[in-house]
């Protein structure tokens, strides 16, 4: 079964109280979410692998840590997942970008996919896939179903708020993939939206409705 990793930072549950806000307009929407994201891909990239570096100090040379070649790639899930990208890039701004474009079939709940474009070698990257929220699991499942048939191997996900349905479904589906996320709330109501979450990460992001 996957790896499920809290985030649980102060300042991460500070922001994230704020983004639940009804009250919150796009722009802090906005930037709180990324904001957010830059702390989860601190905890992401957390276990890259490092080697050693010769460097000249102003005072003497020395042999420091640097990361060992690992290349990364991040792919948000369109379109909510765009709003996660800018905080990771912050943070890894050598990493490549792809993207999923998926939408949920409001009377199914089952994902559909209009756009799926993947750099072009990343069966050699670390790949983690952006979505803030993680509801029904289905988009998230299907966006690293679609990954792992480009050939990718090493894949993490990143979520704002997960339902523990959400959870459930990727673990039974992808046990390989290790999830990371700010929050895991209560659970889904009839409508798949988690509760008490934060509403349409999209639409809040955006200012549409």
């Amino acid at each position: 079964m996957s790896k499920v990793v809290v985030v649980d930072h102060p300042l991460v549950q500070h922001k994230l109280t704020m983004m639940r806000d009804k009250e919150a307009g796009a722009k802090d929407f906005r930037e709180l979410l990324s904001e957010i994201s830059m702390f989860l891909a601190y905890e992401v990239t957390k276990d890259l692998p490092v080697e050693d570096y010769v460097v000249e100090t102003p005072i003497c040379e020395t042999t420091s840590k640097v990361i060992a070649g690992r290349k990364l790639a991040i792919v948000p899930v369109l379109r909510a997942g765009l709003g996660m990208v800018d905080g990771f890039l912050t943070l890894v701004p050598a990493a490549k970008v792809g993207h999923i474009g998926l939408y949920r079939d409001p009377e199914t709940l089952q994902p559909v996919e209009y756009y799926c474009k993947l750099p072009p070698d990343i069966d050699d990257r670390d790949v983690v896939v952006l979505d803030p929220m993680l509801a029904t699991g289905g988009s998230a499942s299907a966006a690293i179903d679609f990954i792992k048939q480009h050939g990718a191997k090493h894949i993490k996900l990143m979520n704002l708020i997960a339902a523990p349905e959400g959870i459930e479904r990727v673990q039974k589906d992808h046990p390989d993939v290790t999830i990371y996320v700010a929050a895991i709330d209560e659970k889904l109501n009839e409508h798949g939206y988690i509760v008490p979450g934060l509403g349409d990460a999209g639409d809040r992001l955006f200012g549409t409705k």
